[in-house]
């Protein structure tokens, strides 16, 4: 069985930094920390470097083009939030070493015609293209109105391979669709109970400060996004605090949807370099629905959460290459998130957690986020230091994915 050692780096294990020391890797794993590489070792010199575990993107849509895309960025794993790589339709990605990992929630409860259907143009199908041959069942869409309607499909997201549950509590305001079908308080409660019950995390996508305190209402686990309809209270900080929810904040999405482009990120050449004409060109775009937000509003509600010790995980809502979802894309736009995070107020440290161990805690994924022993070799060696310098996450020098270092 081969082994690589990874030398003389600085590692951050996912909550601290250990210092300047070696990593083995065998047989897909962590085999130790520390100490000397042994005999017959492929040596990597991790001089003037850092170790990082594998980054995580806590909240996206992909493909496996997109987790091709995204292992380029370091991102070892990303998590579906609306899509189909459930556990039955995945084990082709599962397997294959040149493209990040996934989990996915399938797709999430709303009532027909409600969220996000409002986010495509007339006659736009995600999906593939017309006439390609369907590689299995159809996708299970829970359109639920009622609390009997939400109940009956959790066990059957379940059996479809959902790793999570997620449920949609939006109106459309934020997005230029005032009065869509949102899910009611009873049908979200129902909804919930059921899915714990059952076992299962449960997620909330909430854009507004009331959708947000109807999931928590509900006993939801944690949040897909931030609210951005207004400043933060007291009383809605303490209200996620004393609820033990975890927030993805998905800054570089509602920085998007007020209208805030990704340009600055992809006039990067370390960005630059990894993206194709599509991706640079959604990149440069920008949702554009909700220009009255104020980035300023949100960026101090991410400090104030943090500051109330509410577990934060790095998201970015990423989806396809296409200039109306635009200002994300795979892999780059959690380096965007991060640099977001500490803008805010977080330390670099703070930030990388949020796309490391702290996720990999929420998610119950026990075997990754961390650069421990047993763990997966999921690990990104960026040159620099980014637990000081938060933008030297993007000086990729390599990835691994289950020790499997990915061709440059």
């Amino acid at each position: 069985m081969s082994m690589t050692a990874i030398t003389d780096a600085r590692v951050f294990d996912g909550e601290k930094t250990l210092g300047v020391t070696t990593v083995l890797i065998e047989g897909g794993r962590i085999a130790s920390i520390g100490g000397n590489a042994p005999g017959g070792a492929e040596i990597v010199d991790g001089s003037g470097a850092t170790l990082l575990p594998g980054l995580i993107d806590a909240h996206v849509h992909t493909s496996r083009d997109a987790l091709a895309l995204a292992l380029r960025f370091g991102v070892t794993t990303e998590l579906e939030m609306q899509g189909t790589n459930t556990r039955d339709n995945r084990a082709h990605i599962s397997e294959d070493d040149a493209v990040a990992d996934v989990r996915s929630s399938g797709f999430g409860i709303t009532p027909p015609g409600g969220h996000p259907s409002e986010l495509f143009p007339e006659g736009f199908r995600p999906g593939p293209p017309a006439g390609a041959k369907p590689t299995g069942p159809p996708p299970l869409m829970p359109f639920s109105t009622t609390p009997e309607e939400a109940v009956a499909f959790i066990p059957q997201l379940i059996e479809r391979g959902s790793d999570y549950i997620k449920f949609m509590v939006d109106d459309g305001s934020i997005e230029g669709h005032p009065g869509l079908p949102m899910l009611d308080q009873a049908t979200l409660n129902a909804g919930v109970a059921e899915a714990k019950k059952h076992g299962m995390l449960t997620i909330a996508h909430a854009l507004t400060a009331d959708a947000t305190r109807m999931a928590i209402e509900a006993g939801i686990d944690g949040m897909a996004h931030l609210f951005m309809d207004q400043p933060h209270t007291d009383e809605i900080i303490e209200l996620i605090t004393n609820a033990g929810v975890f927030v993805a904040p998905c800054v570089v999405l509602n920085a998007s949807m007020m209208g805030i482009t990704g340009s600055d990120l992809a006039d990067d050449p370390r960005v630059a370099s990894r993206l194709d004409a599509d991706w640079d060109k959604a990149l440069r775009s920008a949702f554009g629905h909700y220009p009255q937000g104020k980035i300023e509003d949100v960026l101090a509600t991410v400090k104030a959460l943090a500051d109330a010790g509410v577990d934060l995980l790095a998201g970015t809502d990423v989806s396809l290459p296409l200039p109306f979802l635009g200002g994300l894309a795979h892999g780059a736009s959690v380096h965007h998130e991060l640099q977001y995070l500490v803008r805010a107020g977080l330390t670099p440290a703070q930030a990388l957690r949020a796309a490391t161990a702290t996720t990999a805690r929420r998610f119950g994924l026990e075997d990754r986020g961390r650069i421990a022993e047993g763990m997966r070799a999921d690990l990104l060696l960026v040159d620099g230091d980014p637990t000081t310098t938060i933008s030297d996450s993007l000086n990729t020098r390599a990835v691994w994915r289950r020790g499997t270092r990915l061709a440059a």
